[in-house]
């Protein structure tokens, strides 16, 4: 493995067809976009690559998007793809790092090995690796998810968390965090949670959409006023990309990270919760 959370291209290539390794393709588009991930999935993906739907995996009872499931439902889902206990997962994207929404999603469930690829579906492309078609079955896995409730907070959460002063880190863009963008969701105000700190994702990034050096990671998350030894809860639009920002503080050592599943969805969108412009 080349860092905690990462594998490369030449990693995953290599253990392409280990038993024990398990490729999903995460991609994952904002509905504005109209691009169809599952489409794409089947027109070009990794070899043996399942495709890791995060708007199917998910709490459907929730008028939320892709709200985490329960463990047993979680548990059932994976069962069916044939995923196991014990395996190594490796989540990736045609973005880049959207599929850190696989990698929490795993995590917080309980798995211990799951990691991210490296630049992607970009990078794997642009290195002229190869690629199938179609879709891709496996036999069922027995599958034990364990909610870890520390890595996961609700909107009741959000407000003592608010209230008391704990780290709150905003992913999305400066200008929604500061209602000069409008949102892309409809019906939701602009603004973000009383006392939380702006790290948009992007500036986590290197060129490719690939995470920055551990290093620098750090001089990120400290420029903007962050403490990783303490309590950290992320959040962004939708629960997506605040898994980037909790994937990044899992890389430089941070150990009390928290992703707020609703996230400005539910926070923006609930007319009693308070908001600073």
């Amino acid at each position: 493995m080349d860092r905690r959370n990462l594998v490369s291209t030449d990693w995953l290539q290599d253990h392409l067809h280990a038993p024990d390794v398990v490729v999903l393709d995460g991609s994952w588009h904002m509905p504005a976009e109209n691009r169809d991930p599952k489409r794409e999935y089947l027109d070009a993906h990794i070899p043996g690559a399942l495709f890791f739907d995060i708007d199917a995996i998910a709490d459907t009872s929730s008028d939320l998007p892709h709200m985490l499931p329960s463990a047993a439902a979680f548990s059932s889902m994976m069962r069916k793809m044939g995923i196991g206990d014990g395996q190594t997962i490796v989540a990736y994207d045609s973005l880049g790092l959207i599929s850190a929404r696989v990698w929490w999603m795993f995590k917080a469930m309980g798995a211990e090995h799951v990691y991210v690829l490296d630049g992607g579906l970009p990078k794997w492309q642009a290195e002229d690796r190869p690629l199938e078609t179609g879709e891709v079955s496996r036999p069922e896995r027995h599958f034990t998810a364990r909610l870890n409730h520390a890595v996961l907070r609700d909107i009741d959460d959000m407000r003592i968390a608010s209230a008391n002063g704990t780290q709150i880190v905003d992913a999305r863009s400066r200008a929604r965090f500061d209602a000069q963008e409008p949102e892309p969701r409809p019906g939701l105000r602009g603004g973000h949670i009383p006392g939380s700190i702006n790290v948009h994702y992007k500036g986590l990034l290197e060129s490719e959409n690939r995470l920055k050096p551990t290093e620098g990671l750090a001089a990120v998350f400290r420029e903007a006023g962050v403490d990783p030894a303490q309590q950290v809860i992320t959040t962004c639009g939708s629960g997506v990309t605040a898994a980037i920002l909790a994937l990044a503080l899992d890389e430089i050592g941070a150990r009390h990270v928290a992703v707020y599943d609703g996230s400005w969805t539910e926070w923006g969108g609930d007319p009693d919760t308070p908001i600073e412009p």
